[in-house]
C-alpha cells in the first residue's frame, strides 16, 4: 500500500480512513515515500509498548487519535490528537499506548552536515 513519489505529484489521503487497530501491538502503513521523506501511519492496540531505540533520521510524529505517553530523550510527553512531535536523530525514545493510539510517523533525511 506504499506510494513512492518521484517527480512533483500530489497525493491525498483521509488518515482517519486508514486506522486500522490490532487486536494487539503495532500495525504500520507506509503511506508515501520520496527521496527524503517516509509518511507512516503508526496504529497501536490499548496497553502496547516500544521499548527504547533510536533513529538515524529526524522525525516527527502527529497524533491523530487515542492516547499514549512518549519518553523522549527522558522526557515524558503526553500523546493525544493534535499534538505534533519533533525528534532529532538519535534521540532516545520508548512509546506506550495507554489506548488504542493512531499517529502519522514522518523520517526525513538529515542535511549533510558541513
Amino acid at each position: 500500500m506504499t506510494t513512492t513519489f518521484t517527480n512533483n505529484s500530489s497525493c491525498v489521503k483521509q488518515l482517519r480512513a486508514e486506522i486500522e487497530y490490532p487486536r494487539d501491538g503495532v500495525l504500520s502503513k507506509v503511506l508515501l515515500k520520496d527521496k527524503v521523506c517516509q509518511y507512516t501511519l503508526f496504529c497501536l492496540a490499548a496497553n502496547t509498548e516500544i521499548s527504547e531505540h533510536t533513529s538515524t533520521r529526524n522525525a516527527t510524529i502527529n497524533v491523530i487519535e487515542g492516547r499514549g505517553l512518549l519518553t523522549l530523550s527522558g522526557e515524558e510527553i503526553t500523546l493525544e490528537p493534535g499534538i505534533f512531535v519533533f525528534m532529532p536523530a538519535h534521540a532516545p525514545h520508548a512509546l506506550k499506548a495507554e489506548e488504542n493510539l493512531a499517529f502519522l510517523l514522518t523520517l526525513s533525511d538529515n542535511p549533510a552536515q558541513d
